[in-house]
Protein backbone atom coordinates (compact mmCIF):
# COMPACT_ATOMS: atom_id res chain seq x y z
CA UNK A 1 0.00 0.00 0.00
CA UNK A 2 1.24 3.50 -0.83
CA UNK A 3 2.52 5.60 2.05
CA UNK A 4 0.00 8.23 0.98
CA UNK A 5 -2.83 5.75 1.44
CA UNK A 6 -1.58 4.64 4.86
CA UNK A 7 -1.53 8.28 5.94
CA UNK A 8 -5.01 8.79 4.44
CA UNK A 9 -6.36 5.82 6.38
CA UNK A 10 -5.20 7.39 9.63
CA UNK A 11 -6.53 10.87 8.84
CA UNK A 12 -9.60 10.35 6.64
CA UNK A 13 -11.14 7.09 7.94
CA UNK A 14 -13.49 7.62 10.85
CA UNK A 15 -16.26 6.02 12.88
CA UNK A 16 -19.75 7.43 13.19
CA UNK A 17 -19.02 7.86 16.91
CA UNK A 18 -16.21 10.33 16.14
CA UNK A 19 -18.77 13.04 15.42
CA UNK A 20 -21.61 13.08 17.95
CA UNK A 21 -24.96 14.33 16.72
CA UNK A 22 -24.79 17.55 18.74
CA UNK A 23 -21.47 18.46 17.12
CA UNK A 24 -22.79 17.81 13.61
CA UNK A 25 -25.93 19.87 14.30
CA UNK A 26 -23.86 22.76 15.64
CA UNK A 27 -21.71 22.70 12.49
CA UNK A 28 -24.81 22.68 10.30
CA UNK A 29 -26.28 25.68 12.11
CA UNK A 30 -23.06 27.68 11.95
CA UNK A 31 -22.40 26.92 8.29
CA UNK A 32 -25.98 27.35 7.10
CA UNK A 33 -25.69 24.32 4.83
CA UNK A 34 -28.71 22.23 3.86
CA UNK A 35 -28.86 18.45 3.48
CA UNK A 36 -30.82 16.39 0.96
CA UNK A 37 -31.19 12.61 1.15
CA UNK A 38 -31.87 10.78 -2.11
CA UNK A 39 -33.08 7.19 -2.41
CA UNK A 40 -32.94 5.72 -5.93
CA UNK A 41 -35.65 3.06 -5.99
CA UNK A 42 -36.86 0.30 -8.29
CA UNK A 43 -39.42 -2.14 -6.85
CA UNK A 44 -38.41 -1.64 -3.22
CA UNK A 45 -41.83 -1.51 -1.53
CA UNK A 46 -40.67 -3.89 1.22
CA UNK A 47 -37.85 -1.69 2.49
CA UNK A 48 -38.14 1.90 1.23
CA UNK A 49 -40.86 2.91 3.68
CA UNK A 50 -38.91 1.96 6.79
CA UNK A 51 -35.78 3.76 5.56
CA UNK A 52 -37.72 6.96 4.90
CA UNK A 53 -39.58 6.70 8.22
CA UNK A 54 -36.36 6.25 10.22
CA UNK A 55 -34.67 9.24 8.59
CA UNK A 56 -37.75 11.42 9.04
CA UNK A 57 -38.15 10.47 12.71
CA UNK A 58 -34.50 10.57 13.78
CA UNK A 59 -33.06 13.35 11.61
CA UNK A 60 -36.02 15.59 10.78
CA UNK A 61 -38.62 15.33 13.55
CA UNK A 62 -36.25 14.79 16.47
CA UNK A 63 -33.43 17.01 15.21
CA UNK A 64 -33.13 19.28 12.14
CA UNK A 65 -30.25 17.56 10.35
CA UNK A 66 -31.95 16.52 7.10
CA UNK A 67 -33.91 19.12 5.13
CA UNK A 68 -35.53 16.89 2.49
CA UNK A 69 -35.92 13.23 1.56
CA UNK A 70 -36.47 12.53 -2.13
CA UNK A 71 -37.22 9.10 -3.53
CA UNK A 72 -36.59 8.89 -7.27
CA UNK A 73 -38.63 6.01 -8.68
CA UNK A 74 -37.01 4.59 -11.80
CA UNK A 75 -40.03 2.67 -13.08
CA UNK A 76 -41.29 0.47 -10.27
CA UNK A 77 -44.14 -1.91 -10.99
CA UNK A 78 -44.94 -2.43 -7.31
CA UNK A 79 -46.09 0.07 -4.64
CA UNK A 80 -42.68 1.67 -4.10
CA UNK A 81 -43.94 5.20 -4.82
CA UNK A 82 -47.04 4.89 -2.64
CA UNK A 83 -45.11 3.39 0.28
CA UNK A 84 -42.39 6.04 0.10
CA UNK A 85 -44.89 8.89 -0.07
CA UNK A 86 -46.88 7.49 2.85
CA UNK A 87 -43.69 7.38 4.92
CA UNK A 88 -43.09 11.06 4.24
CA UNK A 89 -40.75 11.25 1.25
CA UNK A 90 -41.12 13.47 -1.76
CA UNK A 91 -41.49 11.02 -4.64
CA UNK A 92 -40.46 11.94 -8.17
CA UNK A 93 -40.49 9.65 -11.18
CA UNK A 94 -37.25 9.47 -13.13
CA UNK A 95 -38.98 10.21 -16.44
CA UNK A 96 -40.49 13.45 -15.10
CA UNK A 97 -37.04 14.93 -14.50
CA UNK A 98 -35.43 16.66 -17.47
CA UNK A 99 -37.85 15.20 -20.06
CA UNK A 100 -35.87 16.88 -22.86
CA UNK A 101 -33.31 14.09 -22.50
CA UNK A 102 -34.97 10.64 -22.72
CA UNK A 103 -34.10 8.55 -19.69
CA UNK A 104 -32.25 5.27 -19.92
CA UNK A 105 -32.34 2.44 -17.37
CA UNK A 106 -29.68 2.51 -14.71
CA UNK A 107 -28.85 3.62 -11.19
CA UNK A 108 -26.42 6.32 -12.27
CA UNK A 109 -29.11 7.85 -14.47
CA UNK A 110 -31.37 8.26 -11.43
CA UNK A 111 -28.64 9.76 -9.25
CA UNK A 112 -27.68 12.24 -11.97
CA UNK A 113 -31.27 13.41 -12.47
CA UNK A 114 -31.79 13.72 -8.71
CA UNK A 115 -29.56 16.81 -8.71
CA UNK A 116 -32.32 18.64 -10.57
CA UNK A 117 -35.01 17.88 -7.96
CA UNK A 118 -33.02 18.46 -4.79
CA UNK A 119 -31.77 21.65 -3.18
CA UNK A 120 -29.28 20.57 -0.52
CA UNK A 121 -25.73 21.88 -0.39
CA UNK A 122 -24.88 18.35 0.74
CA UNK A 123 -26.50 15.44 -1.11
CA UNK A 124 -26.62 12.05 0.59
CA UNK A 125 -27.39 8.90 -1.42
CA UNK A 126 -28.87 5.83 0.28
CA UNK A 127 -29.87 2.59 -1.45
CA UNK A 128 -33.54 1.72 -1.00
CA UNK A 129 -33.08 -2.01 -0.35
CA UNK A 130 -31.43 -1.78 3.07
CA UNK A 131 -32.83 -3.86 5.92
CA UNK A 132 -32.70 -3.00 9.64
CA UNK A 133 -31.75 0.54 8.60
CA UNK A 134 -30.14 2.92 11.07
CA UNK A 135 -30.02 6.69 10.72
CA UNK A 136 -26.31 6.39 11.61
CA UNK A 137 -25.78 5.71 7.91
CA UNK A 138 -26.83 9.27 7.13
CA UNK A 139 -25.32 10.91 10.21
CA UNK A 140 -22.00 9.16 9.63
CA UNK A 141 -21.45 10.22 6.04
CA UNK A 142 -22.97 13.69 6.30
CA UNK A 143 -21.05 14.58 9.46
CA UNK A 144 -17.58 15.16 7.98
CA UNK A 145 -19.00 17.34 5.20
CA UNK A 146 -20.59 19.65 7.77
CA UNK A 147 -17.66 19.73 10.20
CA UNK A 148 -14.65 19.63 7.86
CA UNK A 149 -14.54 22.18 5.00
CA UNK A 150 -11.74 20.27 3.29
CA UNK A 151 -13.82 17.13 2.77
CA UNK A 152 -15.92 16.90 -0.41
CA UNK A 153 -17.07 13.27 -0.60
CA UNK A 154 -17.63 10.63 2.10
CA UNK A 155 -18.37 6.94 1.60
CA UNK A 156 -19.84 4.64 4.21
CA UNK A 157 -17.89 1.53 5.15
CA UNK A 158 -19.43 -1.45 6.88
CA UNK A 159 -19.57 -5.21 7.22
CA UNK A 160 -21.70 -6.89 4.53
CA UNK A 161 -22.93 -10.30 5.68
CA UNK A 162 -23.54 -12.56 2.69
CA UNK A 163 -26.19 -14.51 4.62
CA UNK A 164 -27.17 -15.01 8.23
CA UNK A 165 -24.50 -15.38 10.89
CA UNK A 166 -25.34 -19.08 11.09
CA UNK A 167 -24.95 -19.46 7.32
CA UNK A 168 -21.61 -17.72 7.43
CA UNK A 169 -20.27 -19.94 10.19
CA UNK A 170 -21.53 -23.10 8.51
CA UNK A 171 -19.85 -22.21 5.24
CA UNK A 172 -16.60 -21.16 6.87
CA UNK A 173 -17.04 -17.56 5.75
CA UNK A 174 -16.68 -14.53 7.95
CA UNK A 175 -19.72 -12.42 8.68
CA UNK A 176 -18.08 -9.41 7.08
CA UNK A 177 -17.92 -10.82 3.58
CA UNK A 178 -20.51 -10.21 0.91
CA UNK A 179 -19.11 -7.52 -1.40
CA UNK A 180 -18.46 -9.99 -4.20
CA UNK A 181 -18.18 -7.54 -7.10
CA UNK A 182 -16.01 -5.31 -4.93
CA UNK A 183 -13.52 -8.06 -4.14
CA UNK A 184 -13.46 -9.70 -7.57
CA UNK A 185 -13.64 -6.65 -9.85
CA UNK A 186 -13.49 -3.19 -8.27
CA UNK A 187 -10.74 -3.69 -5.71
CA UNK A 188 -8.28 -5.24 -8.18
CA UNK A 189 -9.01 -2.47 -10.69
CA UNK A 190 -8.46 0.28 -8.13
CA UNK A 191 -5.31 -1.26 -6.69
CA UNK A 192 -3.76 -1.72 -10.12
CA UNK A 193 -4.81 1.50 -11.83
CA UNK A 194 -5.74 4.00 -9.08
CA UNK A 195 -3.73 2.84 -6.05
CA UNK A 196 -4.53 6.06 -4.21
CA UNK A 197 -8.07 4.72 -3.84
CA UNK A 198 -6.97 1.35 -2.43
CA UNK A 199 -7.90 2.41 1.10
CA UNK A 200 -11.64 2.49 0.48
CA UNK A 201 -13.28 -0.43 2.26
CA UNK A 202 -16.52 -0.28 0.25
CA UNK A 203 -15.73 1.58 -2.99
CA UNK A 204 -18.97 0.37 -4.63
CA UNK A 205 -21.22 1.01 -1.64
CA UNK A 206 -24.42 2.91 -2.39
CA UNK A 207 -24.32 5.03 0.76
CA UNK A 208 -22.24 8.16 0.30
CA UNK A 209 -22.59 11.92 0.56
CA UNK A 210 -20.93 14.76 -1.29
CA UNK A 211 -21.04 18.48 -1.72
CA UNK A 212 -23.30 19.60 -4.54
CA UNK A 213 -20.44 21.75 -5.75
CA UNK A 214 -18.52 18.54 -6.50
CA UNK A 215 -21.39 16.41 -7.81
CA UNK A 216 -22.48 19.00 -10.35
CA UNK A 217 -19.01 18.92 -11.94
CA UNK A 218 -18.83 15.13 -12.33
CA UNK A 219 -19.95 12.99 -15.26
CA UNK A 220 -22.29 10.17 -14.20
CA UNK A 221 -22.06 6.69 -15.76
CA UNK A 222 -25.72 5.79 -16.23
CA UNK A 223 -25.49 2.26 -14.81
CA UNK A 224 -23.72 0.32 -12.07
CA UNK A 225 -20.39 1.93 -12.88
CA UNK A 226 -21.48 5.17 -11.23
CA UNK A 227 -19.83 4.55 -7.86
CA UNK A 228 -16.43 3.60 -9.27
CA UNK A 229 -16.58 6.38 -11.85
CA UNK A 230 -17.45 8.94 -9.21
CA UNK A 231 -14.54 7.93 -6.97
CA UNK A 232 -12.01 8.01 -9.79
CA UNK A 233 -13.24 11.32 -11.18
CA UNK A 234 -13.44 12.92 -7.73
CA UNK A 235 -9.86 11.84 -7.03
CA UNK A 236 -8.65 13.63 -10.15
CA UNK A 237 -10.82 16.69 -9.53
CA UNK A 238 -10.31 17.38 -5.80
CA UNK A 239 -7.54 15.02 -4.65
CA UNK A 240 -7.37 12.18 -2.15
CA UNK A 241 -7.49 14.32 0.99
CA UNK A 242 -10.91 15.65 -0.03
CA UNK A 243 -12.26 12.08 0.09
CA UNK A 244 -13.08 10.17 3.27
CA UNK A 245 -14.92 7.14 4.68
CA UNK A 246 -16.88 6.49 7.86
CA UNK A 247 -17.59 3.18 9.61
CA UNK A 248 -21.34 2.88 10.19
CA UNK A 249 -21.52 -0.75 11.32
CA UNK A 250 -23.35 -3.44 9.36
CA UNK A 251 -25.20 -3.21 6.05
CA UNK A 252 -27.92 -5.75 5.31
CA UNK A 253 -29.64 -5.78 1.96
CA UNK A 254 -31.00 -7.98 -0.80
CA UNK A 255 -28.31 -9.94 -2.61
CA UNK A 256 -28.37 -10.48 -6.36
CA UNK A 257 -27.67 -13.69 -8.21
CA UNK A 258 -24.40 -14.50 -9.94
CA UNK A 259 -25.49 -13.47 -13.41
CA UNK A 260 -26.73 -10.08 -12.22
CA UNK A 261 -23.36 -9.62 -10.52
CA UNK A 262 -21.65 -10.50 -13.78
CA UNK A 263 -23.53 -7.76 -15.60
CA UNK A 264 -22.67 -5.35 -12.83
CA UNK A 265 -18.99 -6.30 -13.07
CA UNK A 266 -18.98 -5.74 -16.82
CA UNK A 267 -20.42 -2.25 -16.40
CA UNK A 268 -17.82 -1.43 -13.75
CA UNK A 269 -15.01 -2.71 -15.93
CA UNK A 270 -16.27 -0.64 -18.84
CA UNK A 271 -16.40 2.45 -16.63
CA UNK A 272 -12.80 1.86 -15.58
CA UNK A 273 -11.70 1.21 -19.16
CA UNK A 274 -13.22 4.47 -20.37
CA UNK A 275 -11.21 6.33 -17.79
CA UNK A 276 -8.02 4.52 -18.66
CA UNK A 277 -8.20 4.97 -22.41
CA UNK A 278 -11.14 6.91 -23.74
CA UNK A 279 -11.96 6.06 -27.30
CA UNK A 280 -10.37 2.61 -27.25
CA UNK A 281 -12.71 0.17 -28.97
CA UNK A 282 -14.03 -2.62 -26.77
CA UNK A 283 -17.15 -4.63 -27.50
CA UNK A 284 -19.67 -3.35 -24.93
CA UNK A 285 -21.52 -6.63 -24.45
CA UNK A 286 -21.48 -9.57 -22.05
CA UNK A 287 -22.58 -13.11 -22.90
CA UNK A 288 -23.74 -15.36 -20.04
CA UNK A 289 -25.21 -18.85 -20.05
CA UNK A 290 -28.40 -20.36 -18.67
CA UNK A 291 -29.41 -24.01 -18.83
CA UNK A 292 -32.41 -24.48 -21.08
CA UNK A 293 -34.31 -27.43 -22.50
CA UNK A 294 -31.52 -28.19 -24.95
CA UNK A 295 -28.54 -27.47 -22.74
CA UNK A 296 -26.72 -24.23 -21.98
CA UNK A 297 -28.10 -21.31 -23.92
CA UNK A 298 -26.26 -18.02 -24.42
CA UNK A 299 -27.78 -14.73 -23.29
CA UNK A 300 -26.03 -11.58 -24.41
CA UNK A 301 -26.54 -8.29 -22.59
CA UNK A 302 -25.39 -4.84 -23.57
CA UNK A 303 -23.03 -3.14 -21.13
CA UNK A 304 -23.76 0.44 -20.10
CA UNK A 305 -21.44 2.75 -22.01
CA UNK A 306 -23.35 6.01 -21.94
CA UNK A 307 -22.50 8.71 -19.44
CA UNK A 308 -24.32 11.88 -18.51
CA UNK A 309 -22.29 15.10 -18.62
CA UNK A 310 -21.56 17.24 -15.56
CA UNK A 311 -24.78 18.90 -14.46
CA UNK A 312 -23.21 22.35 -14.93
CA UNK A 313 -23.45 21.68 -18.68
CA UNK A 314 -27.22 21.22 -18.54
CA UNK A 315 -29.12 24.40 -19.40
CA UNK A 316 -32.09 23.64 -17.13
CA UNK A 317 -29.83 23.11 -14.14
CA UNK A 318 -27.89 26.30 -14.73
CA UNK A 319 -31.12 28.27 -15.06
CA UNK A 320 -32.56 26.77 -11.89
CA UNK A 321 -29.37 27.52 -9.99
CA UNK A 322 -29.38 31.13 -11.16
CA UNK A 323 -33.03 31.64 -10.20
Amino acid sequence: MLNEVERWLSTRSWSVTDRPLHRVLAAKRSSGQSVSVVLPALNEEETVGEIVAVIRHDLMAQVPLVDEIVVVDSGSTDRTSEVAAAAGATVVHRDEILPRIPAVPGKGEVLWRSLLVTRGDVVCFVDADLKEFSSDFVLGIVGPLLTDPGVDLVKAMYDRPLGTELDSLASGKTAGQGGRVTELMARPLLNMHWPQLAGFVQPLGGEYAARRSLLERLPFPVGYGVELGMLVDALHLVGLDALAQVDVGVRKHRHQDGQALGRMSAAIYRTAQLRLARGHLIRPALTQFERGAEGFEPRTYSVDTEERPPMTEIEEYVERKAA
